[in-house]
């Protein structure tokens, strides 16, 4: 009882530190509104961009591998969603080997706040909403326009999918970033797989063929941001035989995941000696 409640305290105490600092760039950040404007509409084209590219793809072939366009939007917005609410929310942890080059990682150690929330909110910005607003969007337009069965069920699973799948890919962003407390220049490797995986799940996993739908599955579960729940709201069987269990084990994969990545996160910090470690 004891050890749940000081952990209920340290939880709510690392959230306030988390609003309180990130809020603090927020308010640096809006002194130049015209270049926080262009940034925030470069986000958004960006990610037109990449959804112009599924809807051309689907939308040429008429359908691929059983989808068509509007079931490609739905995979996209889910996976888009979850990686852009990552990003937003936890993508700074990624300069974590630049801030041990320059020594600042030391100091974040030494400050009463987790340095895992100070690399967190270091220069937050809000023109991540511009990857995280187009995003909702597509997501919410694929939603309107689908023959979904809105059962319970799916309307009470939906907003517990989107959270496993955020929080799915926040933990691959922090472990990707923890690489560089033993290689301090592999960010570019840790970019591969939260960038690439964004990359891979914003199109159907059928379209890749059963070896990758299985290593993405069992080996770095990216199946569960946006393919297994796609599955589960569309109501269509797993083209590769997969269990039907597995569409709802994202929550079980989410707290998963984010136990390992606390547990590489501190096994991280056993490991740092200090800049050149």
């Amino acid at each position: 009882m004891a050890e749940s409640a000081v952990s209920g305290r340290s939880a709510a105490e690392g959230l306030r530190s988390y609003v309180r600092l990130a809020w603090t760039w927020c308010r640096a950040v809006a002194q130049y509104p015209v270049s926080l404007a262009l940034l925030t509409a470069a986000q958004a084209a960006a990610m037109a961009a990449e959804l112009a590219a599924v809807t051309f793809a689907f939308g040429h072939a008429g359908r691929m591998a059983g989808f068509g366009v509007s079931e490609a939007v739905l995979v996209y917005g889910l996976a888009a969603l979850a990686f852009s609410l990552a990003d937003f929310l936890l993508g700074s942890v990624e300069q974590l080997g630049e801030h041990i080059r320059k020594g600042s990682f030391d100091a974040m150690l030494i400050r009463p706040v987790s340095p895992l929330i100070q690399l967190a909110t270091d220069e937050f910005s809000p023109r991540r909403l511009g990857k995280v607003v187009p995003s909702a969007a597509a997501l919410c337009w694929a939603l309107a326009v689908l023959d979904i069965d809105w059962t319970a069920q799916r309307v009470l699973m939906l907003p517990l999918l989107i959270a496993s799948g955020t929080v799915i890919c926040s933990s691959i962003w922090v472990i990707g970033a923890c690489v560089q407390f033993f290689v301090i220049d592999a960010r570019e490797v840790a970019n591969s797989v939260t960038y690439g995986g964004q990359a891979l799940t914003e199109y159907p996993l059928a379209v890749y063929g059963r070896a990758v739908a299985t290593a993405v599955t069992f080996t770095v579960p990216l199946a569960f941001v946006s393919w297994q729940p796609a599955l589960f709201l569309l109501g269509l069987p797993d083209p590769f035989g997969l269990p039907g269990w597995l569409r709802y084990a994202p929550p079980a994969v989410a707290a998963l995941m984010w136990a390992a990545a606390a547990a590489v996160w501190r096994s991280g910090l056993r490991h740092y000696r200090s800049t050149g470690s």
